[in-house]
C-alpha cells in the first residue's frame, strides 16, 4: 500500500492518510502533486501488477479482481484536489484503477464529502483491503480509531470547556454552528492597554459581554505594574474616583464571568494582554479565525468588517468599548446568517 497525499491535505490534523499509514506497517506515505519526479514512485508506477485506488470511469470494483495489485496507490486530498493529482500525473492516469462501492455512508462527520458513496481515505482503504482479501472485518481495528477519532473531533467541537480556540478545521462543521454551539457560555471581551504619564498609573480597560443575556462588565483597572507597550494607545482622562485596584476587577470579573464560560477574543492581545498582569480567563477562542473561516478570507480590523454590515459604533467611550461592539455587531451577523462568504466583506 502506498499512498500520495496531496500537500495541503499533509496539514490537516484531521486528515485520515497518516491514521492509515501508521495502521499499516508495511506501507510507504509519499507527499507531492504527482509520481513523475519521485524515483521510488516512478518505479512502482512501471511495475506490472501496480493499480491505483480512484473510483470513477473505467475503475474495476475490487471484489472482482482474480487476485491483489501487486502495489495499490492511493491518493489522499479532497477530491478535487485528488482528481487533478490523478489527471495531471500521465504516469498515475495510465495506471488501471480500482474502486469500491460502499455498503454503507462514510462516518467522516467532521468534514464533508461530495456525495453519499465517497469515503474517506483510511475507510477506503479498509474496505478495499477486505475486499481484496476476502476477510471481511479484518481491517475493523483500524476503523475503530478512525470512529474514536471522529467523536473525539465533535466532542470538541460541541463542547467549549477547556479549549485554546476553535480546531482548524472547525469550518467544515460551519463556523456558524460552532458559535451557537456555545450558548449562554460565550463571553466577548476586549481589554486595552494605556500608556500613563508621567507620575499616573498605566491603565487598562476592560470590556466584556455575555450575547446571550446582554450583561456586561466595564472596568478601568489602575495598575501597579508596567505592561508591555506593543499595541498600546494614549491614556485617557479619568474622572475623580475613577477606577479600580486590578484585584477588585478581577473578583468582579469572576462573579460576572460564572463557572463556564469561552472567552471570545479577535485575536490573541486581549487574553495576552490580562495574562501578562497575572489574570487568566479560562478557555478562550478566537473568534477572528472563525469569523474568516465563515468568509474563506483572511480577516482585518473588526471595526471596519462591523462597519462594513452596518453598525454603528459608539464614539469617545474608550477603543475597548468600541472594538466590543463591533465584535458584538459581527458576532449577531455570524447567527443572523448577515455575514458569510458571499458578501466578500
Amino acid at each position: 500500500m502506498v499512498f500520495l497525499q496531496h500537500p495541503r491535505e499533509a496539514r490537516v490534523p484531521v486528515s485520515t492518510c497518516r491514521l492509515a499509514h501508521l495502521s499499516l506497517p508495511n506501507s510507504e506515505l509519499h507527499i507531492g502533486l504527482r509520481a513523475e519526479g519521485s524515483p521510488r514512485l516512478e518505479a512502482l508506477v512501471r511495475e506490472p501488477g501496480t493499480m491505483v485506488l480512484f473510483p470513477g470511469a473505467g475503475a474495476v470494483d475490487a471484489r472482482s479482481l482474480p487476485c491483489p495489485p501487486r502495489a495499490l496507490i492511493v491518493v489522499d486530498g479532497t477530491w478535487i484536489n485528488a482528481r487533478k493529482v490523478v489527471q495531471r500525473s500521465p504516469l498515475l492516469a495510465g495506471l488501471p484503477r480500482i474502486g469500491l462501492t460502499p455498503s454503507q455512508p462514510s462516518n467522516y462527520r467532521i468534514r464533508r464529502e461530495p456525495a453519499a458513496h465517497c469515503l474517506s481515505t483510511i475507510e477506503a482503504v479498509a474496505h478495499v483491503l477486505e475486499a481484496l482479501e476476502g476477510a471481511p472485518g479484518r481491517f475493523a481495528p483500524m476503523l475503530g480509531s478512525f470512529d474514536r477519532m471522529v467523536e473525539l473531533q465533535l466532542a470538541y467541537v460541541a463542547e467549549p470547556v477547556g479549549r485554546t480556540d476553535p480546531p482548524r478545521h472547525a469550518r467544515r462543521c460551519s463556523p456558524v454552528e460552532q458559535l451557537r454551539a456555545l450558548g449562554e457560555d460565550l463571553v466577548l471581551v476586549f481589554v486595552d492597554g494605556h500608556s500613563a504619564p508621567a507620575g499616573r498609573q498605566p491603565l487598562l480597560q476592560w470590556v466584556a459581554l455575555r450575547p446571550s443575556t446582554g450583561e456586561r462588565f466595564e472596568s478601568i483597572v489602575l495598575l501597579n505594574q508596567a505592561i508591555s507597550p506593543h499595541g498600546l494607545r494614549a491614556g485617557f482622562e479619568l474622572a475623580p474616583g475613577e477606577g479600580e485596584s486590578l484585584e477588585a476587577a478581577t473578583e468582579r470579573w469572576h462573579r460576572f464571568a460564572g463557572g463556564r464560560l469561552a472567552v471570545g477574543t479577535w485575536g490573541r492581545f486581549s487574553v495576552d494582554l490580562l495574562r501578562q498582569v497575572g489574570v487568566e480567563t479560562g478557555p478562550h477562542v478566537d473568534l477572528k479565525r472563525l469569523v474568516s473561516n465563515q468568509l474563506h478570507s483572511p480577516m482585518g480590523g473588526v471595526e471596519r468588517l462591523a462597519e462594513g454590515l452596518g453598525a454603528h459604533l459608539p464614539e469617545g467611550v474608550g477603543r475597548a468599548v468600541r472594538k466590543l461592539a463591533a465584535l458584538e455587531a459581527v458576532v449577531q451577523a455570524m447567527l443572523t446568517g448577515a455575514l458569510g462568504p458571499a458578501q466578500g466583506l
